[in-house]
Order: structure tokens, then sequence, then C-alpha cells
């Protein structure tokens, strides 16, 4: 399984309630469909949290968006393909910025099936 993290933040004409509500129901519908995409989710940022001990990292960030594959050879598919092409283009209209990380989720709660 392949996982693709993104931090993404709004345009700068656009609210981060705009940013959202654009996110979820207007860009959100055009993953549906994105061949081979096994997992969509959007992480709506509602506020940040500190701690005391470790200085906190300075990044705007309006949403976490994660999708789930289940190999690099199904992402390189969906990649190349036009609902991509037009999930791509819609994020232009509402993203200033993005930073994408490829993930291999390990997973610890709860703990994955044995065997």
């Amino acid at each position: 399984m392949i996982k693709m993290l993104a931090l993404l933040t709004r345009k700068p004409h656009l609210t981060h309630e705009q940013f959202v509500d654009h996110w979820l129901n207007i860009h959100g519908p055009l993953a549906l469909a994105v061949p081979g995409v096994r997992r969509y989710v959007q992480s709506h940022i509602m506020g940040t949290r500190t701690r005391p001990d470790i200085p906190e990292t300075n990044v705007e960030v309006d949403g976490i968006a994660e999708l789930w594959y289940d190999d690099m050879e199904s992402f390189q598919r969906a990649a190349a393909s036009p609902e991509m092409k037009r999930l791509t283009d819609d994020g232009a209209l509402i993203i200033s910025q993005i930073k994408t990380w490829v993930i291999d989720e390990k997973q610890i709660i709860p703990p994955p099936p044995a065997g």
C-alpha cells in the first residue's frame, strides 16, 4: 500500500472557510472518478496545539490530503489519467502551495493482524 500525504495552503484571496468549502464540496467529489485511488481523506485544520518543550514549526497549512493506492504502478496510472488532470487543475484554483510525501505507512493502533 502506497500513501500520498500533502500539506495544502490556500490561495491568498480565499479565506480558510472558502478554501475548505471548495475543497470538500467541489474538489472532493472529483477524486471519486480517479482510477486506482483506494482511499481519499481530507483533514481540515481547526487549530494548532503547542508544546512548551518543543518549538513549533513555522508553516501555514489549511488542510492535509491523504490518498492511498495499492502500489506505485496504480499511483502512476492514476497520475496519468484525465480524471487526475481534472482533479489537479481544480486544485490549482484553490491551492497556493503544496508539499507532498510518498509514505510507507506503519500502523501501530490498532495493531495489524498477525500473520
